[in-house]
């Protein structure tokens, strides 16, 4: 049996332990509940409004057309540095000074400030065969680019006329679509001597 002393320490005991956790019930704040409904209704607002209905100025409308630019030549100025670095400078080389006996330099060459319509035919049907440029012969191939536009070829040919050491005029597009249209060249220039003699013919 316990004594009066036993129960005063046990109940000295019991009063020093903590009382066990509990989870009390702790609803939300009301203004909280109020800012999380008034920022869903604005969302829900603003999907409507900025569909194909409502303002222009609260959503972006462009079509896919509008996304991907205009079409070559459409009313915007072709590039023609980016055009000589897309399509010519692999062989001419950044700098117009070509590969000594494998690609003809453009800088300072006698064909790239001569004569407009050689420009414009080199372009449209390429050269194949022995050309002197400069003093020094090359033997090879040159691409024609048919798939430019007559803006586009138009630009390279004039970035390269007034690049680096050269001073030659700017070629207009009209050139080259008269070019496109008058000639009815299937191959590539034969060298050198048949870039004369169209120029020749000319005069």
């Amino acid at each position: 049996m316990l004594n009066d002393n036993d129960k005063t320490s046990e109940s000295r005991a019991q009063e020093r332990e903590q009382a066990e956790p509990s989870e009390k019930s702790q609803p939300i704040p009301l203004l909280f509940l109020i800012g999380a409904a008034a920022l869903v209704l604005w969302g829900a607002g603003y999907i409507v409004l900025s569909g194909s209905f409502g303002r222009a100025d609260l959503g972006d409308r462009r079509t896919l057309a509008d996304l991907s630019g205009p079409a070559p030549g459409a009313g915007t100025a072709a590039n023609g540095k980016q055009l000589f670095t897309a399509n010519c400078a692999a062989c001419h080389q950044a700098t117009g000074k070509g590969l000594p006996g494998v690609f003809p330099p453009l800088d300072g060459s006698e064909w790239v400030a001569g004569d407009e319509r050689t420009v414009a035919n080199i372009l449209l049907h390429g050269i194949t065969g022995e050309i002197t440029v400069m003093g020094s012969t090359f033997k090879g191939a040159m691409p024609a680019f048919p798939q430019l536009s007559d803006a586009e070829l138009a630009a390279v040919a004039s970035y390269i006329r007034a690049e680096w050491s050269n001073k030659a005029g700017a070629i207009k597009p009209e050139l080259f679509e008269a070019e496109r249209k008058a000639g009815t060249r299937t191959a590539p220039f034969n060298g050198g001597a048949e870039l004369k003699a169209l120029t020749a013919k000319a005069s």
